[in-house]
């Protein structure tokens, strides 16, 4: 193993073995990366000293991410981007999400008897993997804000595919609980499983020599290596050949894909401006409508079951707008009007200060389409990953990444995991009549929860940026964290650390294990149902003040943020 990797890896260990994935205050004077694995947040800190900007860094993180956290992100996913550039004080979002196969249409999720496929069966194979978009995502923000020479970017994730690294404890479990699905395919089975059909165990040395080789070409030759030639008929045969779900992905789907620019969704809140990332996700759109109807109450300097009350009702109704509207702009017209401060002025007045609504409908905002949508049900299980970035020059990215649940479709394809994304989609084309919003179309991006964000002061200057990992939860965990920030004054380590609590339109989630499970009581009484669980997530949060730096870290993963 070579010195760097060996360095890299004793870093891991050292976190692990001692049971801390960052220290509680993590501080720096000229840059940070928040990440969620101390070799992805390493390598980026390693491009960043070299010179290099946000997106050099993001680069680097997001390939070794693709290693060592293969479960949850890569190339053979998608992604969402802000960036905020100093030199033009603008804030950019990119958007890689996939696409559904053009030859796709609304009843791609129906069985022959015109019933929609259980979920989980139609995860695994090729059925549900849509265009991946990440690759190009990671090419097109270093083309426009990068200055280090694209193929040195690869260095981390080269050394660390060929030389090994030792499989996390948090890797280890995520294979154990993935073996049946894993074992379905050839590639997975070898690569996850040893000879007698065990999970790797935490420490294996793990190698990718077929990574690493197509990191290679792309690494000569661009994104053009993967959407065109040997990979792309790779992914095509194994998605349209997958001896489960085979499905309909044709090479001109993969060479026509394209990464949108996007005009970033930003929202008041408080003092601040909030920017994060609009359709196809829904993410800005339903933490802008949460924190807009909170604006309207005191939330007081400290959490509280009212305060976890009142946040839970916005989320409520939020997510009962975000249900019926909210999906790719690029095929379906949304109200122009979700976050209009009147509209949502009237929706935080049917939350009632004391007491749980019975029943959380749609509202009507202004500019509503002609259209009329019916409502989308569908499953989003947490998986994904975030990452946060500030660099000396003082650009900022924040950008969410995913191939959906753990592990994707469960197909690997030259050394990396194909998405099971289009399982975002609505099922069900259709509820009472009128077609959903997110219904399957050819083309279409799926609608996401994924909510990079950054905040920015009274001066018009960045100083929060954070994400999040969590399926459906993301929105929640994002919303909660920004207001234990801005409200209660804490740092972003306390803030990530608060225990989580999730509303979104059910039952109230309380992170099982922590001390806001307190106040179940009192939120029962009030009339919510309480569920108590784990919930996981991946926030990774830096925040700027008088210059300094200062990171917080998920610890619920393997988080940790590094500055210098």
């Amino acid at each position: 193993m070579s010195t760097a990797a060996r360095t890299a890896a004793g870093l891991f260990l050292l976190l692990a073995v001692s049971g801390c994935s960052a220290p509680p205050q993590n501080g720096a004077q000229q840059f940070m990366v928040a990440a969620a694995n101390p070799l992805a947040a390493q390598a980026g800190v390693d491009i960043l000293h070299s010179g290099g900007t946000a997106a050099d860094a993001a680069v680097a993180v997001q390939l070794v991410l693709n290693l060592v956290e293969p479960q949850s992100s890569g190339i053979g996913g998608g992604a969402f981007a802000l960036y905020w550039e100093r030199a033009s004080a603008l804030v950019q979002s990119y958007d890689g999400r996939e696409t559904a196969p053009a030859a796709a249409t609304e009843n791609y999720f129906l069985d022959a008897a015109g019933k929609p496929l259980p979920w989980r069966q139609a995860v695994p194979g090729g059925l549900s993997v849509g265009v991946p978009g990440t690759l190009q995502l990671l090419e097109t923000l270093h083309r426009e804000h990068g200055v280090l020479p694209w193929r040195g970017l690869f260095a981390p994730a080269l050394r660390i595919a060929r030389d090994g690294f030792h499989v996390s404890p948090r890797l280890a479990q995520s294979i154990a609980g993935a073996a049946d699905n894993l074992a379905l395919f050839a590639r997975t089975r070898e690569f996850f499983l040893d000879a007698d059909g065990a999970p790797l165990a935490a420490g294996h040395l793990l190698r990718n020599p077929r990574f690493a080789d197509t990191l290679e070409k792309i690494a000569a030759g661009g994104s053009a290596a993967f959407y065109h030639g040997a990979t792309a008929r790779n992914i095509v045969n194994t998605v349209n050949n997958a001896p489960l779900n085979p499905g309909m992905m044709r090479a001109a789907d993969l060479a026509q894909y394209r990464v949108r620019k996007r005009p970033a969704v930003c929202f008041p809140y408080r003092a601040h401006k909030i920017c994060s990332m609009g359709p196809p996700s829904s993410g800005a759109l339903t933490v802008g409508q949460i924190l807009g109807m909170l604006s309207h109450f005191n939330l007081g300097r400290k959490p509280t079951a009212r305060a976890v009350h009142l946040f839970a009702e916005a989320a409520r109704l939020a997510y009962a707008d975000r249900a019926l509207y909210m999906a790719d702009s690029d095929f379906v017209d949304l109200p122009g009007g979700l976050l209009d401060p009147a509209y949502l002025e009237q929706r935080a007045r049917l939350i009632h200060p004391q007491r749980a609504m019975e029943k959380a409908p749609a509202g009507r905002p202004p500019r509503l389409p002609a259209a009329h949508y019916g409502k989308h049900r569908g499953v989003e299980l947490p998986g994904t990953s975030h990452f946060s970035i500030v660099d000396a020059r003082g650009n900022v990215l924040s950008m969410t990444t995913t191939i959906e649940s753990g592990f994707g479709s469960h197909l690997m394809v030259d050394g990396f995991l194909l998405n099971n994304e289009l399982t975002d989609f609505s099922f069900v084309p259709r509820n009472a009549g009128r077609p959903v919003a997110n219904r399957v179309e050819g083309g279409k991006r799926p609608r996401s929860s994924m909510s990079p964000a950054i905040v920015f002061n009274a001066a018009g200057e960045p100083f929060i940026v954070l994400g999040s990992m969590g399926g459906s939860h993301i929105i929640n965990h994002v919303a909660k964290t920004l207001i234990a920030m801005l409200d209660w004054n804490m740092n972003p380590q306390d803030a990530v650390d608060l225990g989580h609590f999730v509303n979104t339109g059910g039952a109230i989630k309380l992170e099982a294990g922590t001390a806001i499970v307190n106040f179940a009581p009192a939120l029962q009484r009030a009339g919510h149902e309480i569920e108590i669980r784990e919930l996981r997530s991946g926030l990774h949060v830096i925040k700027k003040v008088h210059g300094k730096l200062t990171g917080g870290a998920d610890r619920r993963l393997e988080g940790v943020a590094l500055g210098g």
